[in-house]
């Protein structure tokens, strides 16, 4: 916030918050508490120790922390604001909540868009992923702060375009030019360099620049950063960003308009500090009558540990070590009765298990003399995974106290 606040000569300042993991972890928040269910991150480091500037600068906030609880944020942001003696206009978009349709979908016969598997009795949460529009109009009516629960991430800046420019409803290259300055921008650092292929060419990792897009009312826009900061803004950071689970370039669905983003050009301009980027191109079509929808449901307990070993033979000793936790667990189970985990992953990194079949094993055959092994289970009961975690510690396997994981009650996307 600092760097964008002081050095980015702001209008708008949008916080993306939210991947479809979030919603699960900020359900199981709200089922401990019901003032809890956004991200209180956007709260607490964000915005309050900086409020009383973005006040006075006139900046505009947008950001989806609402989670599964906007109005719970709203609140949390005016108690902030009031501490602080400022006069802030919170708006906040719902609507996305789809709970009190559950009932309706499950009997429509709804199933999961990739397994195909039929719809979960044990829902936690169900939302729908809004457009810009929502945005735009609280913008219109005089808000300050614009929170939101979810919406594609991409609207959080496609809304303020909409309210600054007029875009109307079938300007479909207009929106889909806004919907592309979001979705290069929805991951912060993602496309000034945090995590571009050549990693090596990207200058002060520690003090990375986030980036700044400057937008026209005919759609083109300069993406940059803030000056005297790291990171690195080129053709290459930019174009990965541009392709970042993007599927069909030519359908990019939102449900504002659906993109062709296949004709892009990203040009470089000399002169800025760190770096800037043209971007042009995007065409855009009407979008389809459907809204993607996120439902997470309660599916077990995982537990994760992570443990160096070292020594000659150190990949064989960590599977050995995987292997014999798996078995002293499992035999725990049986005399407790309780049944097999649901899912185990073993991997010993350093031996290039991330790579499956085309991992490269060591000329000498004898293999690294350091690896990690990293070893997740998943069980329908928590104290399955509790007793994991116990086990998974003790001298007699080479482990170490204290580099275990931590057991997480999570309900899963």
């Amino acid at each position: 916030v600092p760097q964008l606040l002081y050095g980015g000569k702001l209008d708008f300042l949008v916080f993306d918050y939210l991947s479809e993991i979030t919603m699960s972890l900020l359900t199981a928040a709200r089922a401990r508490s019901p003032v809890l269910g956004y991200t209180p991150d956007f709260v607490t480091t964000a915005m309050a120790p900086y409020i009383k500037d973005i006040h006075r600068k006139g900046v505009r906030v947008i950001s989806n922390a609402g989670g599964i609880n906007p109005l719970a944020c709203a609140a949390a942001l005016q108690d902030v604001a009031k501490k602080a003696d400022v006069d802030l206009k919170i708006a906040v978009v719902a609507g996305d909540d789809l709970m009190s349709e559950k009932e309706n979908l499950k009997g429509a016969g709804i199933t999961d868009l990739e397994s195909g598997k039929p719809f979960p009795e044990n829902i936690h949460s169900m939302n729908v992923y809004l457009g810009a529009r929502p945005i735009s109009r609280a913008l219109d009516l005089g808000a300050d702060i614009v929170v939101t629960g979810r919406c594609v991430d991409s609207g959080i800046v496609l809304g303020p375009l909409i309210h600054s420019f007029g875009w109307n409803r079938d300007e479909y290259d207009l929106l889909a030019a806004g919907s592309l300055a979001g979705h290069l921008i929805e991951c912060g650092a993602q496309c000034t360099g945090g995590i571009f292929t050549d990693w090596h060419t990207v200058p002060d990792w520690h003090n990375i620049g986030f980036p700044v897009v400057e937008c026209s009312s005919e759609g083109d826009f300069i993406l940059s950063k803030p000056p005297d900061t790291g990171g690195l803004i080129s053709f290459g950071t930019v174009a990965e960003q541009l392709v970042y689970e993007l599927g069909n370039p030519q359908r990019y669905l939102l449900p504002d308009v659906t993109c062709d983003f296949s004709q892009v050009s990203i040009t470089e301009i000399p002169g800025f500090d760190g770096g800037a980027v043209k971007v042009c191109g995007a065409k855009g079509s009407p979008p389809s009558a459907f809204y993607k929808v996120n439902a997470t449901y309660l599916d077990g307990f995982r537990a994760t540990a992570v443990c160096p070993v070292g020594g000659p033979k150190a990949v064989q000793k960590g599977k050995r070590t995987a292997e014999g936790i798996l078995q002293r667990t499992r035999l725990i189970f049986s005399q407790l009765g309780y049944e097999d985990y649901s899912a185990v992953n073993v991997q010993i990194l350093g031996s290039e298990d991330t790579y499956g079949p085309h991992a490269r094993r060591s000329i000498d055959g004898q293999g690294p003399r350091e690896a990690v092994i990293w070893l997740a289970v998943h069980h329908k009961q928590k104290e399955a995974v509790e007793i994991f975690s116990r086990e998974i510690a003790p001298a007699g396997t080479g482990m170490a106290p204290g580099l275990t994981g931590i057991v997480g009650g999570r309900p899963r996307v």
